[in-house]
Parts: structure tokens; sequence; C-alpha cells
């Protein structure tokens, strides 16, 4: 008998409830992603990107450079101010963070996770905010393809599934920019993850790419093992801004960062790769 959930459309959006239905796991077993809609009110949307601009003006105010070992990207906001455009570890410095990626809601997600999952908030990179604007200036207006296994790595080990948990704060179509996916590249095998694209410098669109639309406080589950991006808007100033949360949900041992932590190899590389974007775009401009 065939499987009914085996040629589920490609655009399919869902509700999170109590658990992952079988057309759920189905979904993300056969493309490697999930939407579901409306996870958040747009008050909870709003406080939590209240808390990343505080958090932002408290880094900036305190001259900090990197947190935990891992960077900060600062460019430029829309009125041409510094802005922190990607904040790593931000449930450590918010409560209203920490509390919310634990409420009772995402326990469907964490169950999907695995056993014994835990919010890793001082772990890999923490509860990462991202702030993509497009001015003069900006540090971080796309991201090229890349798998996170890269990133596993560089921790010297194998590539395992890791899913990505984001909650999304701006309404961003197909025409806006925003993810982009390789449905089903989750199932490649290791030639294919290190070499099917230059990391991070290739920001060509794919023929076989989906483009993934949402709505504030929607939420996102995709496997870090499938080829993905962050498309430039083609708009500029406050139209141009797209925000998300993605959230370490983890079962690894607990491998802690701290102030003293040593800031990764592909952080270093990703710095420098920023400098020239932002010296190329000074040129342009």
């Amino acid at each position: 008998m065939s499987d009914p959930h085996r040629d589920l459309a490609l655009d399919k959006t869902f509700t999170l409830g109590a658990e992952i239905t079988a057309e759920q796991h189905a979904f993300l077993d056969q493309y490697g992603f999930l939407v579901f809609k409306g996870v958040a009110s747009q008050l909870e949307v709003d406080t939590i990107m209240s808390e990343a601009d505080r958090i932002g003006k408290q880094w900036l105010a305190a001259g900090r450079k990197q947190v935990n070992g891992i960077p900060l990207f600062v460019g430029r906001g829309i009125d041409g101010e510094p802005f922190v455009q990607r904040l790593a570890f931000s449930s450590t410095f918010s409560e209203y963070i920490r509390n919310f990626v634990r409420d009772d809601r995402f326990a469907p997600i964490r169950t999907l996770i695995g056993d014994n999952t835990r919010v890793g908030d001082r772990e890999k990179d923490g509860v990462v905010i991202n702030r993509y604007v497009k001015v003069p200036g900006s540090v971080y207006p796309r991201l090229g393809w890349h798998t996170d296994g890269l990133r596993d790595l560089f921790y010297g080990r194998m590539p395992k599934q890791m899913l990505n948990v984001g909650l999304h704060f701006d309404k961003i179509c197909l025409e806006d920019g925003g993810l982009r996916l390789i449905p089903g590249t989750h199932t490649q095998g290791f030639r294919d993850m290190c070499f099917r694209k230059r990391y991070f410098v290739d920001h060509r669109p794919d023929p076989t790419e989906f483009a993934v639309e949402t709505e504030p406080g929607d939420l996102t589950i995709h496997d870090g093992r499938l080829w993905h991006r962050v498309q430039e808007s083609p708009h500029t100033g406050e139209r141009s801004l797209r925000r998300s949360m993605y959230v370490p949900y983890l079962t690894d041992p607990y491998e802690p960062k701290h102030e003293g932590s040593k800031t990764p190899f592909y952080h270093h590389l990703g710095s420098a790769m920023r400098k020239v974007q932002v010296a190329a775009s000074r040129v342009r401009g």
C-alpha cells in the first residue's frame, strides 16, 4: 500500500498542536522542513523585538566585541546608527526570552528532537536573534549557501541531524528575499554536503530551491543538513528588515560557552568575509 503522505504539497503549512502529527512527521522526513503558522502572538513578537533592541544597545554601550567567544555582527541600522545585526546568547541577557523559549506550547517540538531535550542557552551560539537589513554599512543583508554540518566538522565530529527551530517576526513574501531551502538535501551523502555549493560565498539561486514565506509569529523547523541560504532583500531601509530567532534544542552532552571561550574558526572566516562585503558595498555606493 502506498504512503498517502509521500506526495504532500511543498508549500503546505501546519498548525502546532499538542503533538507532532503523522502527516507532519512525513513532511519533515520527505522535505526536511516544516512551517507552523501563528505560533506566537503579535504582543510576544513585539516584546521579543523590544528585548533585542535593548540588548543590542546595552552591548554597544559596553563596547562589547563578542559574547562567549562569538563575535558581534555590528553594522548600520535603518537611520545609519550602529546596529547589532546578530545577537548570540540572547536568552542569557533576557529573562523574557529565556522563559518564552521554554513555554509549554513548544513541548511537541522538543519531543520531535529527542528525549531529555534542553534549550542550549549557553551552548553552540545560544538563542540567536538575526536582524537582516539592507542599508549602507550593513554587514548582514544576506547569507550564502551552507549546511550546518560544516559546524560539526569544525567541532571535530561527523555531521548528524540538527533541527533548527526558528521564530519569524516579519511578513516575508517571495519577492522580499528571505530563507531559501533545497528540499530533500538533508538525505544527501557526505560528498554533496561538502561540495555541492561553495560555502557562504555562493549566493546564486538554485533551480530547485524553495522560498519560505512567513508572517510575524510563524515558526519553522528545518534540518541543518539541508542546503539553505538567506536571499538579500530587493528593498532598502525599513522595508528590507527581516528578523528571526533560532533556538538550539539539544540532546548532546552539555558543552557550555563562557566569556573566555575561543572564537570558532568558522566565525573568524565569516568576520573576514563580512569586512570584504562592507568594503565592496562602499565602493558600489
